[in-house]
């Protein structure tokens, strides 16, 4: 069968665009998988907490997962985006603590789902730029 050349190019593109899709436009099995298993085997605390803990790449078998906080990003600077309620309040305070003590717990239980799945034998985090810009906290 011949194909008239607007047919050929019609094809020529369409194959193009489900390339481009198939390599680059769509998530990793991988990334989507584990951050399924985080929706599916988390604590109600886990699924309902504010911020998103997920995997956003896979290398080899490491997980790199986001994480609001790092050495970089201490935890006092950020806690009060996931608990306004927090805003005002000093690090000592009980309400502050339990926030950071619940905050260290669901970012344990999001890796420790992670580190059981099939592939996975360690967990790097990744600093969240985008979320911590999001809720108007500065990058040093």
């Amino acid at each position: 069968m011949k194909l008239g050349k607007g047919t050929a190019k019609w094809l020529a593109v369409l194959l193009a665009v489900l390339a481009a899709y198939w390599f680059g436009l769509r998530g990793d099995p991988r990334v989507e998988a584990l951050n399924q298993a985080i929706q599916a085997q988390g604590s109600p605390a886990l699924k309902s907490y504010p911020y998103p803990f997920g995997v956003v790449g896979v290398e080899g078998s490491v997980a790199v997962m986001s994480t609001p906080r790092s050495s970089a990003m201490p935890v006092y600077r950020m806690i009060r985006a996931i608990d306004p309620s927090l805003s005002g309040k000093a690090a000592d305070n009980p309400d502050f603590v339990a926030a950071e003590k619940a905050l260290a717990k669901v970012q344990t239980e999001a890796r420790q789902i992670v580190l059981a799945q099939p592939g996975v034998s360690e967990v790097k985090w990744e600093l969240d730029r985008n979320w911590l810009v999001s809720h108007q906290i500065t990058l040093d």
